[in-house]
């Protein structure tokens, strides 16, 4: 009975350091009288009862090419900021003087939470996914950016905003091409990740606090194109990295809006 159940906690401990991809090292486990002993090592488990040796070999899984995975995930969480330029020139719009945002707040933010993907190699993978995004455009005027427009609007105010907050959310659906390094020592790879995105648009948002008025919030359309496309690329190591996203299409509906006014967005991700 003794002896079986060291092979049973033996199996489990050695499936539990496969998963943790440490099979370079060895794991011992012994018993309190000290007359037990389980070593676990690269794909292998010695059991030690008495003067009585038992190996056991685990059998490598063999995955099949190509591999079709889908489901619900977490992957590919940005956080990092939002860049408005037309052109070149990085600086509020002629005519948009309201649009002055405060750099170290406009930010973005976004994940992935669906994923279809095949696996043709070990290395390669195309993915197509569904995620949320969201830019925050800081304001440093004391505005109101107002909803129900034709085109885009604001409005001076006699209120001093501690917060004063312009948002768009987007459905996105990046195309994913994903080539990744072999495991290391240490279990871990180097990815590289890169495909053409869409989005569309689900809301945008007004939200302001001050003294004054408290908290104040509005969802609208405002004026923000429908429908986005764009390109991202990801490079990273073990389960984080870098991000840089680029939208080819204007910030703001045609005619809506300041024309050619497009919008990047770079930062941390987690989840390769």
């Amino acid at each position: 009975m003794k002896k079986i159940f060291l092979t049973v906690l033996a199996l489990a401990l050695f499936s539990y350091s496969q998963a943790q991809e440490q099979d370079s090292t060895k794991t011992t486990q012994k018993s309190k009288d000290g007359n037990s002993v389980v070593t676990i090592g690269k794909g292998s488990v010695e059991i030690k009862v008495g003067n009585d040796t038992t190996m056991v070999k685990k059998k490598k899984k063999v995955v099949k090419y190509p591999k079709l995975t889908f489901g619900l995930t977490f992957e590919h969480f940005d956080i990092g900021y939002a860049k408005y330029h037309t052109g070149s020139d990085f600086s509020t719009p002629a005519g948009y003087g309201f649009l002055e945002t405060k750099g170290s707040k406009t930010s973005n933010v976004g994940f992935d939470f669906a994923q279809m993907g095949i696996r043709f190699t070990p290395d390669f993978k195309i993915m197509l996914a569904a995620g949320l995004d969201w830019n925050h455009m800081r304001l440093v005027n004391d505005v109101t950016i107002q909803p129900k427009q034709g085109t885009l609007t604001a409005t001076q105010d006699a209120i001093s905003y501690s917060k004063n907050r312009f948002s768009s959310r987007y459905l996105r659906i990046p195309l994913y091409f994903e080539y990744r390094s072999s495991q290391n020592n240490h279990g871990k790879r180097a990815s590289i990740v890169f495909g053409p995105e869409v989005g569309f648009l689900l809301n945008g948002k007004v939200k302001q606090i001050s003294n004054q008025a408290g908290k104040v919030k509005v969802k609208d359309d405002f004026n923000f194109e429908p429908f986005r496309y764009g390109a991202n690329f990801r490079i990273g190591y073990g389960g984080a990295g870098l991000f840089f996203k680029y939208y080819m299409n204007d910030v703001f509906a045609k005619n809506q809006g300041p024309a050619d006014y497009k919008n990047l967005n770079f930062g941390l991700t987690f989840g390769f």
